[in-house]
C-alpha cells in the first residue's frame, strides 16, 4: 500500500520483459478455431467452445512459448496466433483480441460451469458478477482451470483488458489476501449474511422476554425451512425445526457437521449454526482447489512473486482493465490522419456523438473499431515516450475518406 500503482506497472513490465522466454528466432505456436461451431451464438457443447477448442490444442505447447515481451507499437507479439477455419483475417491482432473477447463471453455463460453467478446477483447486488465454481473438481476441469489461469497472464503480457466482472474475493484470494468473513460474505451471497447475522442477533430468552424471542428463532427457521432444508419438529408436528444442514452455493444440501440431519438448531446452539453457516460460505469463496490450478497456471507465464505488491484491485485493473470507457483517454490516443485535424466539423461532430454513447454503446463503439470492448487502465505513452510505445489497438486512427468522389 506504499508503492504508487504506477510504480508498480513499472516494475512489472521491466519484470514481464525480463522473463521472455520465447526468441524472435521461434515461430509463434498456431491454434485453429472453427466458428461454425459456435454458429449462431448458441453452443451445443462445451467442448466446442473456444475455450475449449484453444485449451485442447495449447494444452500440449509449452508454456515457455506463451511468455512473450509486452505487446508494444506496431503488430506487437503475441501468445499465440489463431486461424479461423473458412476465414481470411488479415495480421494477427484483430483475430486474438476477438478470441479474448469471445471466451469472456463463453466463461460468463451457461455454456461453460467453471464461474458462477454470485448468489446476490440474484437480489440485484453485485448484478452479473462471478465466483470460481465451487465444487470438487474432476482432473478435465482441473486442465481448464489452468489454462484459465494461463489466459489471464496472456492477457497481461499482451495488454488486452479480459471483459471479465468478478467478485472481489477472487481477485484478494488470487494475490493471496485474507477473505473477511463479514465484507465477503455480503458481497457473495446477501441472503446467506442476512441470516447469518438474525442468528446471531436472536437475544438468549430471558423470563420476560422469552416469547417473544422463541418466535423470532421460529420465524427465522422457517424462513430456513422455504429453502427445503428443514423438517417438522417431532415434538410439535407444525412447527419447522432446523437441522444443522444447508444449501451450498451450487444448491445442493449438505450437512455443517457430522450426522448434522439429526441435530435440530434451538437455543443452545443457534450460534454454532450461524458459525458453520458463514465457514461453509467462506471455503466455497476461496475453492482452494480451484483456485491452485488458477495459480498454477497464471504462474506459468508471469512470476507470482509480482502479485505480493498488487492489492486485489490493481490486480484486477492491470487483468481487466476499467468496465467503463474513458472518452478522453480514447481523446488523447487518436491519431488523424493526412489532412484531418481535430478541429475539422466533422470529427467534432464525431466527438460529439460519442458523448452522446451510453457506456453499453460505447462498448459497442470499441469492440466495432477495434475488437475488445474494455480499453487499458494506463497507456505505456502516458509518459511522453515515443508513439512506438502506444499498445496497438492505440492510436486509435481517423482517416480520411478513400476515394475523392463526393463531398
Amino acid at each position: 500500500g506504499l508503492i504508487f500503482y504506477d510504480t508498480k506497472v513499472t516494475v512489472m513490465n521491466r519484470v514481464l520483459n525480463a522473463t521472455v522466454q520465447r526468441t524472435a528466432d521461434h515461430a509463434a505456436p498456431e491454434i485453429t478455431l472453427d466458428p461454425l461451431e459456435i454458429v449462431g451464438g448458441e453452443i451445443r457443447s462445451s467442448e466446442n467452445s473456444y475455450f475449449c477448442q484453444a485449451a485442447r490444442q495449447l494444452g500440449c505447447v509449452p508454456s515457455s512459448q506463451l511468455c512473450v515481451k509486452l505487446a508494444s507499437g506496431g503488430d506487437p507479439t503475441y501468445a499465440f496466433n489463431i486461424r479461423f477455419t473458412g476465414e481470411e483475417v488479415h495480421g494477427t491482432s484483430g483475430s486474438f483480441r476477438h478470441f479474448l473477447w469471445q471466451v469472456c463471453k463463453e466463461l460468463q455463460s451457461s455454456s461453460l460451469s467453471l464461474l458462477l453467478l454470485c448468489p446476490s446477483s440474484a437480489v440485484n447486488k453485485n448484478k452479473g458478477k462471478y465466483i470460481l465454481t465451487p465444487s470438487p473438481i474432476t482432473y478435465a476441469e482441473e486442465q481448464l482451470f489452468h489454462f484459465f489461469g494461463q489466459l489471464l497472464g496472456i492477457a497481461i503480457r499482451a495488454d488486452v483488458p479480459l471483459p471479465l466482472d468478478l467478485l472481489p474475493s477472487f481477485w484478494k484470494t488470487l494475490v493471496g489476501e485474507p477473505l473477511d468473513p463479514d465484507v465477503d460474505l455480503q458481497e457473495a451471497d446477501i441472503l446467506t449474511y442476512n441470516y447469518v447475522k438474525k442468528f446471531e442477533n436472536v437475544g438468549p430468552p430471558c423470563v420476560s422476554c422469552q416469547i417473544n424471542d422463541e418466535t423470532e428463532l421460529e420465524a427465522l427457521c422457517a424462513e430456513i425451512a422455504s429453502q427445503h432444508l428443514a423438517t417438522e419438529s417431532p415434538d410439535c408436528p407444525n412447527k419447522p425445526c432446523c437441522k444443522f444442514t444447508y444449501l451450498t452455493m451450487t444448491g445442493e444440501e449438505v450437512e455443517l457437521c457430522p450426522r448434522g440431519r439429526h441435530i435440530p438448531v434451538g437455543w443452545e446452539n443457534k450460534d454454532v449454526y450461524a458459525a458453520a453457516i458463514r465457514s461453509l460460505r467462506m471455503r466455497e469463496l476461496q475453492t482452494p482447489e480451484c483456485m491452485t490450478a488458477v495459480r498454477a497456471g497464471l504462474g506459468s507465464i508471469i512470476p507470482l512473486q509480482l502479485l505480493t505488491t498488487l492489492t486485489p484491485l490493481e490486480m484486477e485493473l492491470r487483468t481487466c482493465g476499467l468496465p467503463y470507457i474513458n472518452l478522453e483517454f480514447l481523446k488523447a490516443h487518436t491519431m488523424y490522419q493526412v489532412g484531418l485535424m481535430e478541429t475539422d466539423q466533422h470529427i467534432e461532430f464525431f466527438w460529439s456523438a460519442l458523448e452522446m454513447f451510453t457506456q453499453e454503446e460505447l462498448c459497442k463503439f470499441i469492440k466495432f473499431a477495434c475488437n475488445q470492448e474494455r480499453i487499458p487502465f494506463t497507456c505505456p505513452c502516458k509518459d511522453g515516450g515515443p508513439d512506438t510505445a502506444h499498445v496497438p489497438p492505440y492510436p486509435m486512427k481517423i482517416a480520411p475518406p478513400d476515394g475523392t468522389a463526393g463531398t
